[in-house]
Parts: structure tokens; C-alpha cells; sequence
């Protein structure tokens, strides 16, 4: 274990001292350096080399050796090196990827210090315009990947891939049923928006539900997304944060989970969302969290794990860079007045993704605090409900909260 002191971190050779260089002959990649494999590829930083150059990087690779906040999953910590034994044999797709792999954050002293640690990195990430990619680790450690956005003076969303809603006991430490209570009791307070995608009902206390109903939170339910992925697509692309739970993904593709349940998402299913997520314009962050190796058949998990890494490049790498701009010819713009005159809704299309965005009034009483909130991404689906004269739950909810 590392214990963390408290400095002020500013460049990248100072949050070198966070991390661990890797040990090849552990992730086992040393003779697998086929031309076009990712390890002939990503700049890893490996014992004996020096700390990997972040100017011209698009990703970085963080692994974080921490699961004691995991009262229930313990053994995910070792996930970060079983999951790069299959990331690392993987093909480049059609694109040339600009990644480095920074090595392992070890468990510090304390966890608070590994929460530091983490939160460190990322913050310093971000303002480099580096996108972290974290393999955990146990799910607490979704808010160190939360903290990290502290001090960057805006409000941000998140998005949760998770079975539960972890908001716990809040007068607790944050462990992986809790940690969402202290995000939303933060103060400064700067999450605007959280949404989760996949909770199973009968695992969600309802009070629980009640709650982030109250916040105008958004909850979808598994069978609601899998019924049609794509609907997915723009609840993501809201996110400045992502966090993916493993113990989502049902037994039978991710067995590497002590709490792996018989339903849930299949394979393919959280690759595409992770896909969606590369494709999200405005994502600084992702993590996937609780893979329990211990637990893992044949390392299917992990291997699943490296390709859903491998489908948020490539969609990170065909960005379309379409967040609307209200006067840009590149948009189709529709203005839908509902009958009662009450509600108007301008909805954006891009001519270059064809994907959906719709504006929501703003306050002026706010200031610039909240203006970034004002174009949420939506769907066709959406659209659809306006002109039916039926005001879209996203639209009302992001309404809500601006007035």
C-alpha cells in the first residue's frame, strides 16, 4: 500500500508518482506484438521505460488496485491486469489510436488516499483534454472518478450502467451501495444530472426510486433499454462521466462478479452502449468497475471487459464533434408549439449524424451556470411525442431543474 500526501499537482510528471509501472511478464504481452495489435500500439508505461508523454495522447489507460470498498466483491482489484492480458492482443480497427497506458494506481494507505489518487489523475487528465479510461476496482471508486471534476468550475452529468441505485445510508462511508448518496449530498454541489441505465426493480428499495424522482433524476428500467438499445444512445451522450457496474451484465457473459445476477444485459448490449459512450462528444471520463477475476470463467469477463474498451475507441475515433450550434446551417431545426400554447420545443437535427437534440428555455436569472444544460440529446422518439401533443419526460425533468 501507498500512502498519499496532499500536493498541488500540475503537470504530468507530478501524477507519474501516483502510478506503478507494469510488469509485462504479468500481463503477459510480451510475445504478442503482432503488427496492428493494440500492444504494437498503445505507449504503456512498463518497468524499465519512462513515464508515458501526454501532449498528442486521446485516451489514457488508468488501473486502480482498490476493492476495499467492496464489503461483498472483494478480489476486483487484481481486474486491471487480467482485463490488459486480452485488451493488449486486440486489432486496431479502422483507426489510429492515440492511447497511452499509464500503468496501476495501488491501494493507498488508506482508501481515502486511493480515492485522492484517482480524483488527482483524472482532474489532471481532463484539463489536458485526455479522456481517463479507468479499469477498477471496486464501483466506490465512481466517486473519485466524481471528484475529479471538483475544481473544473462546471456542472456535469453522469451516467450510471448499474442493477442497483447505490444511494445507501449517506452517514456511511462511501462503499459501493453508498457512494451515489455522497455524490448527491456534495457540497459544492456540482451535479446537475444523474441517470441510470439497467436497474432491475425487485433489487431497488422504492424508496430509492422515490427519491431520484424527486430530484428529477432519470431511472430506466433494464427491460425498457434492452427492449430498444438505441434508446440508450442519447441518455449517454448527455454524460460528462461514465460508470460501469460488470454485475449489470447477466451471469451467463460476466460471471466475474460475486453479485452477478441471472439477468441482465447481454454482451453485445454493453458494447454497444460502450460505443455509444466513445461517440459521446462531450464524455471526459469512463470507468468499469467490479470484475472480480476470482470469480471469471476462462477470463470471459475480462475479455469481454478489453472489448468493450476496443468499441468505446472506435467510437471515440468516428466523433462526429455535432453538438448543436442554434445558428449552424449543419442543423434541421423543428419548432413544435404544443396545443394548450403553454410549452414550445425547438428540436435540432444533425446533418452530419442524423441525431436529435431539443433546447430547454432558459432562466436568465441563472447566470452562465446551467446554460450548457440547455440542449439535451434526445431521439426521434421524442420529437414524435411533441407533435403528438405529449411533452417528453427529458424535456420536463431538465425543465424542472432549470426553474
Amino acid at each position: 500500500m501507498k500512502l498519499y500526501l496532499v500536493f498541488n499537482y500540475q503537470t504530468m510528471n507530478d501524477i507519474q508518482h501516483f502510478f506503478s509501472p507494469l510488469d509485462l511478464d504479468i500481463v503477459e504481452i510480451n510475445n504478442h506484438k503482432e503488427s496492428g495489435t493494440l500492444s504494437s500500439l498503445i505507449f504503456a508505461y512498463r518497468n524499465g521505460f519512462d513515464f508515458p508523454e501526454i501532449d498528442g495522447i486521446d485516451i489514457a489507460v488508468i488501473g486502480v488496485c482498490e476493492d476495499r470498498g467492496s464489503s461483498e466483491n472483494k478480489g476486483s482489484s487484481i481486474a486491471p491486469n487480467e482485463v490488459r492480458k486480452y485488451l493488449y492482443n486486440l486489432f486496431e480497427g479502422d483507426f489510429k489510436c492515440k492511447i497511452a497506458d499509464l500503468g496501476n494506481i495501488l491501494a493507498g494507505n488508506t482508501i481515502k488516499d486511493s480515492y485522492f489518487a484517482l480524483s488527482e489523475v483524472i482532474e489532471c487528465l481532463i484539463r489536458k483534454n485526455v479522456i481517463p479510461l479507468i479499469i477498477g476496482g471496486s464501483h466506490d471508486l465512481t466517486y473519485a472518478q466524481f471528484l475529479g471534476y471538483k475544481n473544473l468550475e462546471q456542472t456535469i452529468n453522469m451516467v450510471c450502467v448499474d442493477s442497483l441505485l447505490d444511494i445507501g445510508n449517506p452517514s456511511e462511508n462511501p462503499e459501493e451501495n453508498t457512494y451515489l448518496g455522497k455524490i448527491i449530498l456534495h457540497q459544492p454541489n456540482f451535479l446537475f444530472n444523474y441517470s441510470n441505465i439497467g436497474y432491475q426493480t425487485y433489487l431497488v428499495n422504492k424508496q430509492h426510486i422515490e427519491t431520484m424522482q424527486r430530484l428529477y433524476f432519470d431511472c430506466y428500467r433494464l427491460g425498457e433499454i434492452r427492449d430498444k438499445i438505441e434508446e440508450a444512445e442519447p441518455i449517454i451522450r448527455q454524460a460528462d462521466m461514465l460508470s460501469f457496474d460488470f454485475s449489470s451484465i447477466k451471469h451467463s457473459d460476466a460471471p466475474a462478479n460475486s453479485n452477478a445476477m441471472p439477468n441482465g444485459f447481454y454482451a453485445e448490449e454493453a458494447c454497444q452502449m460502450m460505443r455509444y459512450a466513445g461517440m459521446n462528444d462531450r464524455l471526459s471520463s469512463i470507468g468499469l468497475y467490479e470484475i472480480n477475476p476470482n470469480f471469471d470463467e476462462n477470463g470471459k469477463t475480462a475479455h469481454l471487459a478489453a472489448q468493450m474498451i476496443w468499441c468505446f475507441i472506435e467510437g471515440f475515433y468516428h466523433r462526429k464533434n455535432d453538438i448543436p450550434n442554434r445558428t449552424s446551417p449543419d442543423y434541421k431545426r423543428f419548432h413544435v408549439m404544443l396545443s394548450d400554447e403553454k410549452y414550445e420545443i425547438n428540436f435540432y437535427k444533425s446533418n452530419k449524424s442524423d441525431r436529435w437534440w431539443m433546447e430547454i428555455p432558459y432562466p436568465p436569472q441563472k447566470g452562465l451556470k446551467f446554460e450548457r444544460h440547455t440542449l439535451i440529446p434526445c431521439s426521434y422518439k421524442d420529437y414524435e411525442m411533441a407533435i403528438n401533443n405529449e411533452v417528453p419526460d427529458r424535456w420536463w425533468q431538465t425543465y424542472q431543474k432549470l426553474f
